[in-house]
């Protein structure tokens, strides 16, 4: 499976579907963890590189996982994912105060992670590939589900406003250039929780509840039950880009 494509590798023609323009497709699967879009997403560019450049590009930020690994760790694990968990909740909440310096300039380290997968998923796009997301960041929420991480807390730290300020740039930025189709998938929390008991359930229910609401710039979007056995869902992913002549 192709991660990106190296320098100097042609694309595709284009294809009637998507947006005017581009000489490749771009594909986004959104959902709460848990809902399939990380496999869905790898095993659709498997299955397309038989017959066309296709590529998969990760567009969130790992800090979960990272945050997971941390409490494996022997001795002081548990106790610092548990410190660390508490000032991640406190930056995305709104309403919130930011949690120190140190922890502005951490988020904003991970927004420009964040931009330089995007500059390499929107370099494929235009090389003529197609490109499957796992996730698509959004201006929409901040603090949630992809958005920007600098804008839901207060704070009175001007670098850190400044900070925030810039990061809305890259969002910005970001959600201008549209996918030509996201596929939102589907799950209720508890399902979810089921399928990934590591997480935290609350925050599970926090994030089935805002994606819904997401409407990623007004960017093509269809729904799809999640809930359903992964081969369902498979199969119905591939017949909707079938349908919007993206493939």
């Amino acid at each position: 499976m192709a991660l990106y494509p190296q320098a100097g590798q042609a694309g595709s023609s284009p294809h009637s579907g998507g947006q005017a323009g581009r000489a490749g497709r771009l594909v986004s699967l959104v959902g709460c963890d848990g809902s399939g879009k990380s496999s869905i997403s790898q095993y659709l560019v498997q299955h397309f590189s038989e017959t066309r450049p296709a590529v998969y590009g990760y567009l969130g930020l790992g800090s979960g996982d990272l945050g997971r690994r941390i409490g494996t760790l022997p001795f002081i694990g548990a106790a610092l994912e548990k410190k660390l968990n508490k000032k991640a909740k406190k930056a995305r909440t709104k309403g919130e105060k930011m949690p120190g310096l140190l922890t502005g300039i951490v988020l904003f380290a991970f927004s420009l992670v964040r931009l330089k997968r995007f500059w390499r998923v929107k370099r494929a796009v235009e090389k003529g590939f197609l490109v499957v997301t796992d996730r698509y960041p959004q201006m929409e929420v901040p603090g949630q589900c992809d958005g920007p991480g600098l804008s839901a807390a207060y704070s009175h730290n001007p670098l850190i406003r400044f900070l925030a300020w810039l990061e809305c740039g890259i969002y910005r930025k970001i959600a201008a250039f549209k996918p030509d189709l996201v596929i939102r998938l589907n799950v209720d929390a508890e399902t979810a929780h089921s399928r990934k008991p590591d997480h935290d359930l609350e925050a599970l229910r926090v994030k089935a509840e805002l994606m819904p609401q997401l409407t990623f710039n007004h960017a093509p979007l269809v729904e799809v039950d999640a809930r359903q056995s992964y081969e369902a869902v498979q199969q119905e992913v591939l017949s909707l880009l079938e349908k919007y002549e993206l493939v």
